[in-house]
């Protein structure tokens, strides 16, 4: 593979004559750290050696940078820290070609003469995944980790809970994962299009020892997972198991949308969730929480007798008030843990962020722009062009989604700081991060094919913090990288569109007539207008 084949794209990259031949058994000399992650990585016996053809070492510089340079004597990798190690060897396997990404491929290769040097533009380069909706399995989530790693992203966002099922083992509250953790059919298509439920049960959960696991492999790959307990609404799974604690529609949800169900924003509530959290921070190594706070319906909080007096105890006008006071409350407690909270947009609106809290902006530019003006460190996760669960095309064979489309095109478009922004703004953006949401994702087969190579563009666009050169990145996927992603066992959608078995079909998959268009106009306009309510009057289903 050659140097203009790299994905993201670095920042300098030049060619020189001749290649270095790597081998198992090749000598690797530097700090003991920093060689257990270069042999980790590429996957090659290659022993210690104070002589060896393959050095590594950290030197000053700036975070996540590494300089590679790969003559006919040897390979040599500078970082800024042990994080730029990691980019240098994901850089170095993409350069050996797809043999490297398969576990019996660890033979002699020839590694072609050249230089790399190289750091990111942001410091958040995520992919989000949601297990709520669709369990995915922990293989899938190590995949996953992995194909992260492998375009050098470093955030795992994963969406654990949801009205259509809870995926965390609480040994505190067994009734969770007995009540709260699967669900006895699902929607087929969209609701509006009648074709009912498939009656087949559906479920799953991670076990506290499955997610330290995943935590360990995710921070050994340089990758910090971000779980996320979505609240206050989005808990009708949760409430399945403690009803007491809720409002609306209560039970593991069969079908897709927002629901009424709600957890009580009143000081018992708040005690149950920092309970559950606490238990949750005891296996996964991070620094951070998603409490959701997204999609809120407080219709039921008005007739609620509880919620009532305790909103006026509180002294608050309005539930939208009381939705910001409870994300304080837990928030304030994930301090004491020493986390910082990150919360949808529609909790910066209501009031329920702490000064440090991480606002990822989903609903467009506007609303993210507004925060970071405000002095919010920002994650950009805009509806548009980051939601990898939309439509890929306009063609018919594109299966079910919720709408769309969001092409690669689009994808490489993202602009995660726009010029446009003053620079106190652009400063405040942390990074931006892809989202596949599993309404529509039933499987990890399905997963690859929604999310590659669209993902390729996400982590370009954030690695190299401006949008992707389009024509440039499908010469480089076309000419090296799909092999890459092939040889790594992802079921990426083809650029001329899907394989016979990913095409949407007659049955289950059959494209639905019912979901959102795009136009170029709506995009422009929904982009820079700034929602005017944060919290839901009522359910809408989809």
């Amino acid at each position: 593979m050659s140097f203009d084949l790299l994905v993201p794209a670095p920042r300098s990259a030049t060619t020189a004559t001749g290649s270095f031949l790597l081998r198992p058994g090749t000598g690797l000399d530097g700090e003991p750290h920093l060689t257990r992650i270069v042999r980790r990585l590429l996957g090659m016996d290659l022993p210690d050696s104070a002589t060896g053809e393959v050095s590594v070492r950290v030197a000053p510089g700036e975070p996540e940078s590494y300089r590679l340079a790969v003559s006919e004597q040897g390979i040599e990798i500078e970082a800024g820290d042990e994080a730029g190690v990691r980019h240098a060897v994901q850089t170095l396997r993409q350069l050996i070609g797809p043999q490297a990404y398969r576990v019996a491929g660890k033979k002699e290769v020839g590694v072609p003469c050249g230089e790399v040097i190289d750091r990111p533009a942001v410091e958040w380069r995520g992919g989000m995944l949601d297990v709520a909706r669709h369990f995915l399995t922990k293989r899938t989530v190590l995949k996953y980790v992995d194909l992260l790693a492998m375009h050098r992203m470093n955030r795992l966002h994963l969406h654990l809970t949801d009205d259509q099922g809870w995926r965390i083992e609480s040994r505190s509250f067994p009734e969770i994962s007995r009540l709260a953790t699967h669900r006895p059919e699902t929607i087929v298509g969209h609701l509006y299009d009648g074709r009912g439920y498939d009656g087949i049960p559906h479920g799953g959960y991670y076990t506290l020892d499955d997610l330290a696991e995943i935590s360990a492999y995710a921070r050994e790959r340089g990758i910090i997972v971000v779980p996320e307990i979505d609240l206050p609404g989005h808990t009708s799974a949760l409430l399945a198991a403690f009803p007491e604690l809720g409002t609306g529609e209560i039970g593991v949800q069969r079908a897709w949308g927002v629901k009424s169900a709600t957890i009580k924003p009143v000081p018992r509530s708040v005690k149950r969730v920092c309970e559950l959290l606490d238990e949750l921070l005891e296996v996964i190594d991070t620094p951070y929480v998603h409490l959701g706070g997204d999609e809120c319906v407080t219709r039921d909080w008005v007739g609620d007798p509880e919620i009532a007096a305790h909103r006026e105890s509180l002294g608050l006008a309005t539930e939208g008030e009381l939705h910001g006071w409870f994300l304080r409350e837990v928030a304030a407690h994930l301090a004491t843990r020493g986390k910082r909270a990150v919360m949808w947009d529609e909790a910066y609106q209501t009031g329920g962020t702490l000064p440090d809290t991480i606002v990822m902006g989903w609903r467009g530019d506007a609303i993210a722009q507004r925060a970071a003006a405000d002095g919010f460190d920002v994650v950009r996760a805009p509806i548009y062009p980051t939601y990898l669960d939309y439509d890929q095309s306009e063609l018919g064979s594109e299966p079910v989604t919720i709408g769309g489309p969001i092409t690669l095109a689009d994808a490489a478009s993202f602009d995660v700081t726009p010029d446009a922004w003053p620079a106190g703004e652009r400063a405040g953006v942390l990074g931006g991060q892809w989202q596949a949401w599993g309404e529509y994702i039933p499987h990890e087969r399905h997963l690859d094919y929604m999310t590659f190579p669209r993902a390729c563009a996400i982590a370009e666009a954030l690695w190299s913090g401006r949008p992707a050169d389009y024509d440039d990145l499908v010469r480089r996927l076309s000419g090296g990288h799909l092999a890459r992603l092939e040889a790594a066992g992802c079921e990426y959608r083809p650029l001329a569109g899907p394989h016979p078995w990913q095409e949407s079909g007659t049955g289950g998959r059959a494209r639905s007539a019912s979901g959102m268009r795009w136009s170029l106009e709506q995009r422009r306009e929904w982009s820079s207008s700034i929602p005017e309510s944060a919290v839901a009057d009522e359910p809408e289903a989809f």
